[in-house]
């Protein structure tokens, strides 16, 4: 089957898509992206997550056909060219990874995390409450690593979103 997607803000075509085929199947062996990981294949470890149509989404368990139409964002498509964004730009500052195997999955979820807060701060407060450390915590839950104990990672968002005056 064939399937037409928005990658990264490109329009794209990929041909051959089987029926089982999962996002991350087709993000890293047909269209040779391999930020997203596949770790745990059952929506467990998160580092495969991707957004699809501005939601973070586990690629490993996100039928390829169901893409067909949607804007995808992947680890790839942030920044500009040669450059990282902001969250990115942190985790480095922060040192918010180790071996890295999990931090593509990290950074997509804040990334969707931010662009919400980013969108509509006011109901982004509304919705959530003021207690942004468990707006964190809840963003991140189905995110494994192994070694940083989370609290970098924790660190960094809450820095990210307290100077968006959400803290």
């Amino acid at each position: 089957m064939q399937i037409s997607l928005r990658v990264n803000g490109e329009q794209v075509v990929v041909d051959d898509v089987k029926a089982r085929s999962t996002l991350l199947d087709v993000l890293r062996n047909q269209l040779n992206l391999k930020g997203a990981k596949k770790g745990c294949e059952g929506e467990g470890c998160g580092a495969c997550t991707v957004m699809v149509d501005s939601r973070p989404v586990y690629s490993c368990m996100y039928p390829a056909l169901a893409a067909s139409g949607r804007s995808v964002l992947t680890i790839e498509g942030l920044g500009r060219e040669g450059e990282v964004d902001r969250v990115q730009r942190e985790f480095i500052n922060r040192w918010a990874f180790q071996c890295g195997y999990c931090t593509p999955g990290f950074i997509m979820a804040l990334e969707a995390l931010v662009r919400e807060a980013d969108s509509n701060p006011g109901k982004f407060k509304e919705v959530y409450g003021g207690n942004t450390r468990d707006i964190v915590k809840d963003a991140l839950t189905g995110h494994i690593c192994r070694c940083t104990g989370y609290e970098p990672i924790v660190e960094t968002a809450l820095l990210i979103l307290s100077e968006k005056g959400l803290d």
